[in-house]
């Protein structure tokens, strides 16, 4: 696609295709009159921002076996992306539609609104007080209460039976962020798991790197300060010496707009735990995750590269398009041993 070339652009016509998919009208509902957002909070003050301490996208993780480094990296268990994002409240807070619809109950925590047109809108960790069936009414009807210790609603909007991005401009308002994503240290490995030395790679390597950004408001609790994950992640290879592209912007995770088409692992290195893991059916309070995201889902071959030195330049995009980046300097050398004494002098 035409936008793949320029990750400042690419966002730019995503963000543009969002709002003007929501200002002509693709859902229904009385929140459709505001410009910049399609609907607003579904607790009060529907009309403020509120602290979001989980987003779209971020990693699930319940590993099976217990907390050691052989489980981190190649044990079984459940893992997916988060659907929707994680809006901060005190337990018990009222929870509302909003748009108008036709409830549904799939789960005894968990309230969905039919709005027509193919949305829905799911929130969970709720005592539901309405019943399958029910008309509802945007922003007066009052779905639940959050139930005791979440600390938070589950909020998430489905377009066809999929979900999307509920913080993509055009959406749920209103809504700013300033804050920028980070990206941390670039690491590589074999297919196999084993650590490499940038010093010298050859042959098929892994790409990955941690990134993270931080709530846009503070959030209170034992979430206080967690990291928060970003809506894309890019990478690009340039030549040392003179900064050169040689391998173009490619997208190692996105979830801008819609959930990656790819499996968990395939997007999120080894390595990845979401905030407070849980290992063998313990959960890890006030332990923070950590986000490492593959740079593509298969193994880079280096042997595409002649021999010599590069940079990895790893960026991290919010929902809003803010960003950071980091790089990484590394020597392909792919020649039968070692590359020769440096002369001295």
């Amino acid at each position: 696609m035409p936008w793949e070339r320029n990750l400042r652009s690419s966002l730019a016509l995503l963000v543009l295709a969002a709002v003007c998919a929501v200002t002509a009208g693709a859902s229904p509902g009385a929140a459709r009159e505001h410009g910049e957002f399609s609907y607003r909070w579904p607790v009060k003050p529907f009309d403020k921002a509120h602290p979001i301490r989980s987003t779209f996208g971020e990693p699930r993780t319940t590993f099976a076996g217990p907390p050691l480094p052989s489980t981190l990296l190649y044990g079984g268990g459940s893992f997916s992306y988060h659907n929707g994002i994680d809006i901060a409240v005190p337990d018990g807070t009222p929870v509302y539609s909003v748009e108008s619809g036709v409830v549904s109950i799939p789960s005894p925590r968990t309230v969905a609104v039919d709005s027509g047109g193919g949305v829905m809108f799911q929130y969970w960790h709720i005592i539901p007080t309405v019943a399958p069936g029910q008309t509802v009414t945007a922003y007066q009807t009052v779905l639940g209460h959050v139930r005791p210790r979440y600390g938070h609603v589950h909020f998430a909007q489905f377009r066809d039976g999929a979900p999307v991005n509920p913080l993509l401009p055009g959406r749920l308002g209103p809504y700013a962020d300033r804050t920028r994503p980070h990206v941390g240290a670039v690491t590589f490995r074999t297919p196999a798991g084993k650590d490499e030395l940038p010093e010298l790679l050859r042959g098929h390597v892994v790409i990955a790197a941690q990134a993270w950004d931080t709530s846009a408001l503070p959030v209170a609790g034992n979430w206080h300060g967690f990291p928060i994950a970003p809506a894309l992640v890019s990478w690009r290879i340039e030549r040392a010496r003179d900064h050169s592209v040689v391998l173009g912007t490619q997208f190692a995770f996105d979830a801008s707009s819609s959930l990656p088409h790819v499996s968990f692992w395939s997007s999120y290195a080894r390595g990845t735990t979401q905030n407070m893991p849980t290992f063998k059916k313990h959960r890890y309070w006030r332990e923070p995750g950590r986000f490492l995201y593959r740079m593509a889902p298969e193994s880079f071959d280096t042997r595409t590269l002649p021999d010599g030195i590069y940079d990895v330049v790893v960026t991290a995009v919010d929902s809003r398009g803010n960003r950071g980046s980091s790089q990484q300097v590394f020597t392909v050398w792919n020649k039968p041993g070692w590359p020769p004494p440096t002369p001295q002098g």
